[in-house]
């Protein structure tokens, strides 16, 4: 599996995900490894152009690359199906290395993840190992100091937000073309077909299962499929609201005839469901009914957030017709009054002694605490109902007033602390915003300490987002609330991936911004001579 690396131009020669490795360099070089992905960014981000930027950073560094791990074609988004990259971390923690430090280009290339945390985890599984990780195109060196460690918590996030952005890009294309009538990915549905047109919106083919089209400008929209299969799908039109059979019923029915469905499989109470609401059978194009953007669980949208063109396409049922199924389906759905919600929340109540809206959504029997918040305008109002006061402890009121008294003074602190490194620093009366050298705003919350039934302690920091703020300083309390217990530098990009929750130690990366004094300020808003700069 050796292979000499001594040639620049050899590392941009491609291979296989599985490691490369080279023979020993001399012993006055520090060993490397180094990790190129690529996935479908622009040509720079290249495999080839990652590994000739990694091999000139090692050759200024007095490092030898001895091993390579590459991911092709391969999403940032997560570590699934990243092969090399999980192959790279087994080595790591096995102790199977012959390397010290691991070149990547930046941190984009060591992935995309979408929760920084991820991104942190895997680069603490190798420095907890005893290897380094370099990112060789950035401009701050990876060295554990605080500036390093806001940089890179920085840059991660910007990572993970160009994802974000480019998603909601694809998707406001995507909605657009669905608006013009044209079809947006999935199959085509029984009865029906994919057809390609060009951009003149002529026909060109028939696309077959699993083909897809070639040339950016074509476009797909459906067709009425093969006449046996549209007469199918009338017919179990016809057994439904005229003959009275359920989807089930159907289902048995075309399976005796030894009929498949569209994926050659027998037919099943969903599938024939499917064709009874699907809106494309009468040539409707209706899109984003659910969302699974960015790796995450897929989520069914209200109507309100649907994307549509109705009429887009030639439909096999007519619209009356497929009318009067929908109606029998909406009837046949049971609407609870909010009688029969009280008696069952008064059941639950019976049965478990208290009430949360956590416990109601575990019920199998009844319907979601969202039902009983949307019907009678709140939990406790469905409480009062029935009769029932939950118990609170009412002591946080007092805490939560000492708090507000304690933040002038904390307000202070920081303030100070700025102007004594020869900051200078502007307070706004409205909303104590603090703007530091004309640079960077500031804003300081104070996180109330809050002990657990099993005596852990617990944080929760509630962000100022009308502030924007670049930076804010969270001030931890200790477990009595009388002082301060340590501070936390929240970059603003990293306000949406915060845990609700803190406890007293937490994942490497939100621990990596918590601070013991305000003594990390000074590097950033120290001030310095233009000449000292320059030197």
């Amino acid at each position: 599996m050796g292979q000499d690396f001594r040639d620049p131009k050899e590392a941009c020669l491609p291979s296989p995900n599985t490691r490369i490795t080279s023979e020993k360099p001399s012993d006055s070089l520090v060993l490397a490894a180094e990790y190129v992905r690529m996935s479908t960014d622009h040509q720079r981000y290249s495999t080839e152009n990652q590994s000739a930027a990694i091999h000139a950073y090692a050759m200024s560094h007095g490092m030898a690359i001895v091993t390579t791990y590459r991911d092709e074609g391969k999403s940032g988004l997560d570590i699934g199906g990243r092969d090399a990259l999980r192959t790279l971390l087994d080595d790591v923690q096995a102790g199977r290395t012959q390397f010290q430090v691991i070149l990547v280009y930046d941190v984009s290339r060591w992935g995309r993840f979408q929760n920084t945390d991820e991104s942190a985890h895997y680069e603490y599984l190798c420095t907890s190992s005893g290897i380094r990780v370099v990112y060789c195109a950035e401009p701050f060196e990876n060295d554990g100091s605080p500036l390093a460690t806001i940089y890179k918590g920085i840059k991660r996030s910007m990572a993970g937000e160009y994802s974000r952005e480019l998603s909601q890009k694809v998707f406001a294309g995507q909605c657009r073309l669905v608006e013009k009538g044209f079809h947006q990915g999935g199959p085509a549905g029984y009865g029906l077909r994919r057809a390609l047109i060009d951009e003149k919106s002529e026909f060109k083919a028939e696309l077959s299962r699993g083909q897809q089209k070639s040339l950016q400008t074509d476009r797909v929209i459906l067709i009425p499929g093969p006449k046996a299969e549209i007469e199918v799908v009338q017919r179990i039109y016809h057994q439904f609201s005229h003959n009275g059979m359920n989807e089930r019923e159907i289902a048995h029915a075309l399976n005796a005839e030894g009929l498949l469905t569209d994926f050659d499989r027998p037919w099943s109470r969903g599938s024939v469901h499917q064709v009874l609401t699907n809106e494309k059978y009468i040539g409707n194009n209706v899109y984003n009914k659910t969302s699974s953007k960015l790796r995450k669980r897929i989520s069914r949208n209200p109507p309100d957030k649907w994307v549509r063109c109705d009429g887009a396409f030639q439909g096999v049922v007519s619209l009356e017709v497929f009318a009067g199924v929908r109606e029998i389906i909406l009837q046949r759905s049971h609407r609870m009054d909010d009688a029969q919600l009280l008696e069952l929340l008064r059941t639950l109540l019976q049965r478990a002694g208290s009430l949360s809206g956590m416990l109601i959504d575990e019920q199998d029997n009844m319907p979601s605490s969202t039902v009983y918040i949307n019907r009678f305008g709140g939990l406790l109002r469905a409480y009062t109902l029935i009769g029932y006061t939950p118990d609170r402890d009412y002591r946080y009121l007092e805490i939560n007033r000492s708090l507000r008294q304690l933040h002038p003074q904390v307000l202070e602190d920081v303030l100070n602390h700025l102007k004594y490194v020869g900051a200078r620093v502007e307070l706004s009366d409205q909303n104590d915003l603090l703007t530091v050298n004309n640079q960077w705003t500031a804003s300081v919350v104070i996180a109330r300490c809050q002990p657990t039934p099993a005596g852990t302690l617990r944080w929760k920091l509630r962000f100022d987002n009308s502030l924007n703020p670049d930076i804010t300083v969270a001030v931890r309390m200790e477990q009595a609330n009388l002082q301060v217990r340590d501070y936390y530098l929240v970059p603003s990009i990293d306000m949406g991936a915060w845990p609700k929750r803190m406890a007293e130690e937490n994942s490497p990366l939100i621990d990596s911004y918590r601070f013991a004094t305000l003594d990390v300020l000074d590097g950033l808003a120290a001030r310095c001579s233009l000449k000292e700069a320059c030197q």
